[in-house]
C-alpha cells in the first residue's frame, strides 16, 4: 500500500461534524461508522434488508449525481420564469421532466436510508421510525419541489403566453433543492485533497452567481410584463426590446443586475417606474448582507481561516513531511495517517472534555453503565467479586483504532491490558521472518493478559481489521487493585492458567528453556504456547506467600502486644548469663520479678537496663527477609555481651560485628533501636 493510497483513504475519514439537520449525512466514512461508547456491535456494518446506508459509496455517487441536476435546476427555474413561454415541443420541456423523475425516484428511495440519531450518533435502519422521520420534516418540501408545474401551466392557461404567471412562480419551489448544494461544499471543505482556501472562494462566487443571475431574471420579469414597455428600465434604452434575441435581453439583464450590486452607480440603465424602484430597494438592501457574508468570510479566511480544519490539515501535512523526511514504510504512514484522521473525528465528539469536567463519583457511575456489563463477562474475570470489578472499570480508558492500525507490538513492555467493546483485531507473530495470523480476537475478548500478569514481553502483535473501540488498563493500577485484593488476584491467576491449558497455552514460550516458540493446532487456531508448569508453579507460590504474610502478620501483633505489656510492668533487674549458661532471677527486694530474662553475669554483680530494646538477630545477611528464621532477644548492656549472647544462640559462634537491615555497622550499644534486625557476621568462615 503506497503513500498516495493512505492520503485518498483519508477522506472517509474527513467528515464533516455530523450534520442532523437533513436526511442526508455528510461524511465519507463508507462502512467504517464511529462506534458509541460501550457499543456491543458494529451499527455501521449490520442493517436490516433493503435499508441502505448514508455511507454506501453508491449512494454517494448517486447524491453526486442529483447535485449535478440541482446546478442545472438552479439556472434554468429563473431562466424559465423571466424568458421563456412552455411549449410541449421544446426540447427544455421534455429535460425538465427528467429531471423531475430523478428527483420523484429519490423521495421513494429516502424512504430505505438509514439517518444518524441526533443524540446517539447510531445508525437507525428501522423503517418505520425512517418514513416517520422524513414525513415530519422535508417530504413536504420535496414533493413540492417536484410536482410537475410546466404541465399544469400549458393545462390550465391554454397555451396563452401572457398568463400562467402564478404557476410560473410555483415552479420555483425547484430551487429547494440547493440545500444539496449546500451540503457539498460543507463536505468539500473538510476533504483534503481539495484546497479549503479555493474551496470556500468557489462558494463564496458560486452565491453571487446565483444572486445575479437571479436579480437580472426577475427585474427582467417586471419590464416584460408592465402596460407600457417604453417606461421601464430596459424599455427607455431600447424600446423594441422583446424583438431582441433571448440571449442579448439574458445579457443586459446580468449587467443591469452587476452595476446594481457592484454599487458602481446608475448611468445608462435605472428604474423608470414605481415596480421597478420597489424591487431595486429590495435588491439593495439584499447586497448589503450579501457584501458583508462574502467580506466576513474572506477576512476569516485571510486571517483565521478555520482554527480547527486548519490544525487539522497542518497535522496531516506535517505527518506526510514526517514520514517522507524518514523514509517510513507505508503501513506505518497508512496508521500515522488513519490515526489521525480518527482522532479529528473522535474530536467532534468531545467525550474526553465532557467526562473530564465531571466529578469523580459521576465519571465512575458513567463508566459502570457503559462497561460493567462488558468486563464482568471477560474470561479473565469469572468469579471474582463485583467489588474488585467496581474498581477496574473506573481505572480504564476508551479508545477508538481505525483498521489496519497495530495496538501492541511482538516482544512490547508489557504496559497495558486492553479488552475489546466492539470491533475485531487479529493476533500476529513474527515466525522465521515472516508475518503469521496465529489468532483472532472480536468484542468481549481482551489481550495483552499474559505480559502483563506473567511480567514477560508481549508474546505477539496486536492489530485491528475493522474500527474498534478497546478498553485500556494500566498494567500498575491493575497489580495494585490486585494486590488489595488477594483472594481475586488468585481467582485471576487461576483463570489465566486455565485458559491457557484450555487453549493449549496461548502466549508465550520461556526462551531460555526452548529454543524458540512452538506453534499448535487447536479448533483451526494457531496458538502459541507457554510453559504451564512454571505458571502453575507461581499461582501456588501466591497462595503460599498469602499464607506466610498472614502468619508473619499474626507473629508481629503479639509481638507487639507483649511489647506493650512490658512495658507497662514495673521495672525489673537483668543479669546477664553465667560462664556455665546456667540462668538464675535475682529479685531486687523493691520490685518484684515477673521476667523471665533475668540472669547473673560472671561476676555476679548486677547490671540495670533502663529500656527493654528488643530485636532480633540472625546468622547471616540474606537477600529477602521472610526466609531468615531470627532469634528474638532482648539488648544488653554492651556490644560485648551482645556479640556472646549472639553466638550462645547460634552454636558457639566468635561474633567481632554486626550491622543492621541498612547494612550499616553497630559500634555502639545505643544506636541499636527496638525492633531492629541485626546480622551477625561469622569471622571464622
Amino acid at each position: 500500500m503506497s503513500f498516495s493510497y493512505a492520503k485518498n483513504c483519508l477522506q472517509r475519514f474527513c467528515v464533516d461534524e455530523f450534520q442532523m439537520n437533513t436526511e442526508t449525512s455528510n461524511g465519507f466514512f463508507s462502512n467504517d461508522l464511529l462506534p458509541s461508547l460501550g457499543a456491543r456491535i458494529n451499527y455501521a456494518t449490520k442493517l436490516r434488508k433493503f435499508i441502505v446506508s448514508p455511507f454506501n459509496p453508491r449512494y454517494r455517487c448517486w447524491e453526486m449525481f442529483l447535485v449535478v441536476l440541482v446546478i442545472y435546476s438552479a439556472w434554468i427555474s429563473p431562466f424559465e420564469f423571466a424568458f421563456l413561454s412552455y411549449n410541449e415541443e421544446d426540447a427544455l420541456f421534455i429535460i425538465d421532466h427528467i429531471v423531475n423523475c430523478f428527483f420523484a425516484i429519490d423521495i421513494f428511495l429516502t424512504f430505505f436510508v438509514a439517518y444518524l440519531h441526533r443524540e446517539s450518533y447510531l445508525l437507525v435502519d428501522e423503517p418505520k421510525k425512517i418514513a416517520i422521520r422524513y414525513l415530519s420534516s422535508w417530504f413536504i418540501f420535496d414533493v413540492c419541489s417536484t410536482v410537475p408545474f410546466q404541465s399544469l401551466i400549458l393545462l390550465f392557461t391554454d397555451h396563452k403566453e401572457s398568463g400562467g404567471v402564478g404557476f410560473k412562480l410555483l415552479s420555483m419551489l425547484r430551487l429547494w433543492r440547493l440545500r444539496r448544494v449546500s451540503a457539498l461544499f460543507a463536505r468539500l471543505e473538510k476533504d483534503i485533497r481539495f484546497n479549503y482556501f479555493w474551496t470556500r472562494c468557489t462558494k463564496l462566487i458560486s452565491v453571487t452567481l446565483f444572486a445575479v443571475h437571479c436579480a437580472g431574471c426577475f427585474n427582467y420579469m417586471i419590464a416584460d410584463r408592465y402596460p407600457d414597455p417604453r417606461k421601464t428600465w430596459i424599455g427607455a434604452v431600447n424600446p423594441d426590446f422583446k424583438k431582441e434575441s433571448v440571449g442579448d435581453r439574458y445579457i443586459t439583464s446580468l449587467y443591469w443586475s452587476i452595476v446594481t450590486m457592484t454599487t458602481t452607480g446608475y448611468g445608462d440603465l435605472h428604474a423608470e417606474n414605481s415596480r421597478e424602484m420597489l424591487f431595486d430597494i429590495f435588491y439593495m438592501l439584499f447586497n448589503l448582507g450579501l457584501t458583508s457574508y462574502i467580506i466576513g468570510n474572506m477576512t476569516n479566511l485571510v486571517v483565521h481561516w478555520t482554527s480547527r480544519t486548519r490544525n487539522f490539515r497542518d497535522t496531516v501535512k506535517a505527518a506526510q513531511e514526517f514520514a517522507k523526511r524518514n523514509q517510513l514504510p507505508p503501513r506505518v504512514q497508512d496508521q500515522v495517517l488513519s490515526h489521525i484522521c480518527l482522532k479529528f473525528r473522535t474530536e467532534a465528539l468531545k467525550q474526553d472534555e465532557t467526562l473530564n469536567g465531571l466529578p469523580k463519583a459521576i465519571r465512575t457511575s458513567i463508566a459502570h453503565h457503559l462497561f460493567f456489563p462488558i468486563v464482568q463477562n471477560v474470561r479473565l474475570f469469572q468469579g471474582v467479586s463485583p467489588n474488585l470489578l467496581f474498581q477496574l472499570v473506573p481505572e480504564m480508558e476508551a479508545e477508538y483504532f481505525p483498521p489496519k492500525q497495530d495496538v501492541i507490538l511482538q516482544n512490547e513492555a508489557p504496559t497495558d491490558l486492553y479488552i475489546i467493546v466492539s470491533g475485531a483485531v487479529e493476533l500476529i507473530a513474527q515466525i522465521e521472518g515472516l508475518e503469521q495470523t496465529i489468532g483472532k480476537a472480536v468484542a468481549g475478548d481482551l489481550f495483552g493478559e499474559i505480559g502483563v500478569l506473567c511480567g514477560r514481553p508481549q508474546p505477539f502483535a496486536v492489530r485491528t481489521t475493522e474500527i474498534s473501540q478497546i478498553l485500556r488498563l494500566s498494567r500498575t493500577a491493575l497489580m495494585n487493585i490486585l494486590r488489595a485484593n488477594p483472594e481475586d488476584e488468585r481467582i485471576v491467576m487461576n483463570n489465566l492458567l486455565l485458559n491457557l491449558q484450555g487453549f493449549g497455552g496461548f502466549g508465550y514460550v520461556d526462551h531460555q528453556t526452548n529454543g524458540g516458540p512452538d506453534i499448535k493446532r487447536h479448533h483451526d487456531t494457531a496458538l502459541t504456547s507457554i510453559d504451564i508448569n512454571n505458571l502453575e508453579a507461581r499461582v501456588k507460590k501466591q497462595e503460599g506467600d498469602d499464607v506466610q504474610e498472614i502468619n508473619k502478620s499474626m507473629n508481629n501483633l503479639s509481638l507487639n502486644l507483649e511489647n506493650k505489656r512490658e512495658l507497662n510492668e514495673q521495672k525489673v533487674e537483668l543479669i546477664g548469663p553465667d560462664e556455665k549458661g546456667t540462668k538464675s532471677c535475682q529479685l531486687n527486694p523493691e520490685v518484684p520479678c515477673c521476667s523471665k530474662s533475668c540472669s547473673t553475669n560472671s561476676s555476679g554483680s548486677k547490671v540495670t537496663k533502663s529500656t527493654n530494646k528488643r530485636v532480633t538477630i540472625h546468622m547471616q545477611k540474606k537477600e529477602s527477609l521472610h526466609h531468615q528464621f531470627g532469634k528474638l532477644i532482648i539488648v544488653p548492656d554492651s556490644l560485648e555481651e551482645l556479640f556472646r549472647v549472639a553466638g550462645q544462640r547460634f552454636g558457639g559462634y566468635n561474633f567481632k560485628r554486626a550491622v543492621n537491615a541498612e547494612d550499616a555497622e553497630i559500634d555502639e550499644i545505643d544506636v541499636i533501636r527496638d525492633g531492629d534486625h541485626l546480622f551477625f557476621l561469622n569471622m571464622n568462615a
